[in-house]
């Protein structure tokens, strides 16, 4: 059937994913390719030192969100969406969402940009020997102890907000396995958290005599393809204002954008790696076996299928690299050219490959915010140069580009060099690689792997959880790599680019620079306040 049948009948499955400065909805078809999408865009807010969206901004952002699909759909096809055969949410991942008995939200949501956890990570790691980021929910929870703060005795839940959104859909407190693993480690060998670590934290805090066990107040694990729940009466009203939409339909296990991103990758499988790189960006790999030892560097969490994977998370990508061509196009604007934005990225990125390898001495920190593996609580974005560096506007790009992936090697390299760890395929999305080569280049020069865009690559994370909730009706028992490749991936093999010698040996050189430079970064915080 096409489209507009296919619509019609209820057959569309339906993929939303809450990201830092968007929420994008995709529906996808009998192929499990894309037939229409919205989007509505948001941004967190810096309130009494935190990172937070409020309750509204994530009720009104659901809303539009599914709003501009419908008004997609209405004006490709013609026709209105009253059912669909499976829906899956997703999220940033991490983050601390508490709430009572009655479902009142305690304290204002500490999204997974805060890194204002030390005590806590640094305690919780000790006693896990197994490492506990900022970002992670049980490090906000038990800062939360630590810091005395008055709601904790009060709290019957906490969640993600992925976790969360479904729960207001479905009235289910459930939430995906890899998503879960941002929450609280996860035992492989089970697919649920680890019960060792769970009898360690309740030990921990028995002395405070909550009225809760931390098992208790987690949502359940549930692996991809497991039934999430329905989509209630209350939840349809909330989703779609307009009342066309009705309940009763299956959801899928609500993920992560880690999750979403490498289902979209194909790289769920073992030695399969990706990485996103838009306002965050992290890489990943599905390991072989467990590393060798902990690194508060690396994130441990799982693929939506519970198979273990290391991940270097880095708060900041793009959103410096944006503000400077943002700077360009302003001047565009003083000099009465209405410059094509998109144009204007490809100019410019394109323009970095003609700068040196190392980028002329130049040396730029994108930290908007803090980053945990260069050891910095917050962020001063910084360019800085010598006044014999080689500054030219290919050398400018360039160095942005470098600033981009320069944490997350630092992360990665822990993995590739020191733990050798094996990638047969490394996969790039998100929009650095929106213009074509450019950053695919710079990445496979920065980790000296082949890095592969599939021609999906800029759906994101919203068709990972479309793909997710496909897999819940449509997987027939396949795992979920198997599916993946027979049902989604048959004929995307995607462009490839090789690392470039001179590339890869400039990028380490500009990395020692980067390395022995983050005093100057340390120095702006704390003397610029």
């Amino acid at each position: 059937m096409n489209e507009k049948e296919l619509i019609e009948s209820g057959k569309a499955v339906l993929g939303i994913e809450f990201g830092s400065t968007r929420i994008k909805a995709e529906l996808i078809g009998a192929d499990n390719a894309p037939i229409a999408s919205g989007a509505y865009e948001w941004e967190n807010r810096f309130e009494n030192g935190v990172w937070t969206y409020s309750l509204d901004d994530i009720h009104t952002g659901l809303a539009a969100c599914y709003a501009g699909l419908a008004n997609d759909v209405k004006n490709k096809y013609g026709v209105e969406i009253t059912k669909l055969a499976a829906i899956g949410i997703s999220a940033m991942m991490h983050g601390y969402l508490a709430f009572d008995k009655d479902d009142n939200l305690l304290v204002p949501f500490r999204t997974w940009r805060n890194t204002i956890t030390e005590e806590a990570a640094e305690k919780l790691t000790y006693l896990f020997n197994y490492n506990i980021p900022q970002r992670w929910s049980v490090a906000h929870l038990y800062q939360a102890i630590l810091n005395k703060e008055e709601h904790v005795k009060d709290i019957d839940h906490i969640m993600t907000l992925a976790a969360f959104v479904h729960y207001e859909l479905t009235g289910e407190k459930v939430i995906g396995v890899g998503d879960a693993s941002g929450m609280f480690p996860i035992d492989i060998a089970t697919g649920d958290y680890n019960k060792n670590m769970i009898s360690e934290f309740d030990n921990l805090v028995s002395n405070y005599n909550f009225p809760w066990k931390i098992e208790n107040i987690l949502p359940k694990c549930l692996k991809a393809g497991e039934n999430a729940g329905k989509l209630t009466e209350a939840g349809a009203k909330l989703l779609d204002k307009s009342g066309k939409l009705a309940a009763g339909i299956p959801l899928c296990p609500p993920e992560g954008d880690a999750g979403t991103g490498m289902v979209a990758t194909d790289s769920v499988g073992r030695r399969t790696g990706n990485v996103s790189a838009g306002t965050s960006v992290f890489g990943m790999v599905v390991l072989e076996k467990e590393l060798s030892k902990v690194y508060p560097e690396i994130d441990l969490v799982t693929t939506p299928m519970g198979d273990l994977v290391a991940m270097a998370h880095c708060n900041t990508c793009t959103s410096d690299l944006n503000a400077w061509v943002n700077i360009f196009n302003e001047f565009c604007g003083a000099m009465g050219i209405d410059a094509d934005k998109n144009k204007l990225y490809s100019v410019l990125y394109n323009e970095a490959l003609k700068g040196d390898t190392d980028c002329g001495g130049l040396l730029d920190y994108n930290y908007f915010s803090g980053e945990a593996i260069t050891k910095m609580e917050e962020g001063r974005p910084l360019f800085v140069r010598k006044a014999d560096s080689k500054f030219n506007l290919a050398n400018f790009m360039r160095v942005h580009l470098y600033a981009s992936l320069s944490v997350l090697k630092t992360g990665m390299d822990l993995l590739l060099k020191g733990e050798n760890v094996k990638v047969d395929k490394m996969y790039g999305h998100g929009g650095l690689f929106k213009t074509k080569l450019v950053g695919q280049q710079i990445l496979a020069d920065a980790l000296n792997t082949p890095v592969t865009v599939m021609s999906t690559a800029g759906e994101g994370g919203a068709w990972g959880m479309a793909l997710l909730a496909s897999y819940l009706v449509n997987g027939n028992g396949a795992s979920l790599s198997d599916w993946l490749n027979s049902a989604v991936f048959t004929g995307d093999k995607g462009s490839t680019v090789e690392p470039d010698a001179a590339g890869v040996a400039g990028f380490d050189k500009y990395l020692a620079r980067y390395t022995e430079g983050l005093a100057i970064e340390r120095a702006a915080i704390d003397h610029l306040k």
